[in-house]
């Protein structure tokens, strides 16, 4: 919304408000009532969580291939009712982004774009860093996410031709209650052909964290080891690829790969990740559909090992369209020690509508060790302390989503899932466990 403009200076104000309606029922296949049988969890719940963000940004123009920019917004948000993870009936206003930049051309073609100050930030697919902020708990809306921003952030970007060079130090915007202390800082570069295909590389080293690692225990016997402050000294390097457009044959297919390696010498770490994924669109038929099988997997513990081989995700981009193990999964299972094989199918009957449908099947690539943290820690029937599970399938999720364009402002989303547990939940259970099920609508307006 243009607010002002007058000679060199532009500022406009911003304005996006969402509500969303969630009900769910048999929240995580109602484990709780086994690993935490006295907390009194209630797997079936229903809430509704908002949302309003106001921001007001500026350009003023320096002179001839220079513009001063900067950009100054708020979170407001609050869930009425109980949300998936207990908690509700609460939120909070918090800082969104308040950053100062400048931008320009230099000789030769270079230009540059220097910024300090919270603002949003997702290098390559968001495999690795994408998502800077935490919303949920304490601060209500915790479906809708609508915290992107890094807490401190600090991006430099020079760029020629079609190759971006960017180097940034981070400071995740977590949560009062679970804050780990993080920082990183690495680099990323990245080719971007005019034809659509990309390719390009990370590398993020945590400088600092007071964020833990669990470990197997030795045989997968025993509960596992947790070792605070482990994530600090972290490096990941990661590397991605997304294919220019075919001809004759291969005429309407996209193909993408992803590759991660992380270690930390400080405490033995070797872990790895990666996805594939071929899409092909229907060209030529009605709704134009769209299929993309996938693969994606994420290294856990060995537990025969004395390595720790489990892959720290670090701030991934969590939606069901990115980087997702599954839907509802997704929010029992961060992407460590788990792989899936996904199908999404996609057709727009209008330009305004669009209905997806996305298949996952879920499995542990690790036994007896822990998936997520290890708060499914347990003594199994023999007596033994175990973590993870002793089956590698863990569920099928089914997610089907529709979305409208009501007008250039205003977006409705509304979607219904359900995940079958696989052999490895119901093992932890000890007997056939239902499916998770669930539903949601919601509008967002961005102006």
């Amino acid at each position: 919304m243009l607010f002002f403009e007058h000679d060199r200076l532009t500022v406009r104000a911003h304005l996006q408000f969402g509500l969303n309606a969630v009900a769910e029922r048999n929240l995580f296949w109602d484990l709780a009532a086994t690993t935490a049988p006295g907390s009194g969890f209630d797997p079936d719940t229903n809430w509704l969580e908002g949302y309003v963000k106001p921001g007001v940004s500026f350009e003023y123009r320096t002179g001839p291939g220079a513009v001063f920019y900067g950009k100054l917004s708020a979170v407001s948000s609050y869930t009425w009712g109980t949300d998936a993870f207990d908690t509700g009936d609460t939120g909070a206003t918090t800082l969104e982004e308040a950053y100062l930049a400048i931008r320009g051309d230099l000789s030769n073609g270079l230009s540059y774009d220097l910024s300090f100050g919270p603002r949003e930030l997702t290098l390559g697919t968001g495999m690795l860093v994408a998502n800077g902020a935490t919303s949920g708990f304490e601060r209500g809306a915790l479906k809708f996410g609508p915290r992107k921003a890094w807490e401190r952030a600090a991006i430099g970007r020079l760029s020629y031709g079609n190759v971006t060079g960017t180097a940034f130090y981070l400071d995740p915007n977590e949560l009062p209650s679970a804050d780990g202390n993080n920082e990183l800082a690495g680099i990323d570069l990245r080719h971007e052909d005019p034809r659509g295909g990309t390719i390009g590389a990370t590398f993020v080293e945590v400088l600092r964290s007071d964020s833990p690692y669990p470990q197997a225990a030795p045989g997968g016997v025993g509960a596992p080891t947790v070792t605070p402050g482990a994530r600090e000294g972290t490096r990941t390097l990661g590397v991605y690829a997304r294919s220019n457009p075919f001809e004759g044959a291969l005429e309407n297919w996209v193909f993408t790969g992803e590759y991660a390696l992380q270690r930390n010498d400080g405490i033995d770490l070797e872990a790895w990740a990666g996805r594939v994924t071929a899409g092909y669109t229907f060209a030529g038929m009605p709704w134009s559909p769209n299929v993309t099988l996938g693969y994606q997997s994420f290294s856990g513990d060995d537990p025969d090992t004395v390595t720790l081989e489990r892959f720290d995700p670090l701030y991934y981009q969590g939606s069901p369209s990115a980087w997702a193990t599954g839907s509802k999964s997704a929010s029992t299972f961060i992407n460590s020690n788990v792989n899936a094989l996904t199908l999404a199918l996609r057709v727009q009957p209008t330009q305004a509508d669009t209905w997806t449908l996305r298949y996952a099947h879920i499995r542990a690539n690790e036994l007896n060790s822990p998936v997520q943290f290890g708060q499914a820690t347990r003594v199994d029937v023999d007596g033994n302390v175990v973590a993870g599970v002793t089956d590698a399938h863990l569920a099928d999720d089914l997610f089907l989503e529709y979305s409208r364009i009501i007008n250039r402002n205003t977006f409705l989303t509304a979607g219904v899932s359900v995940s079958f547990p696989g052999q490895g939940i119901d093992n932890v259970i000890g007997e056939k466990a239902d499916p998770w099920t669930g539903g949601f609508v919601n509008v967002v307006f961005n102006f």
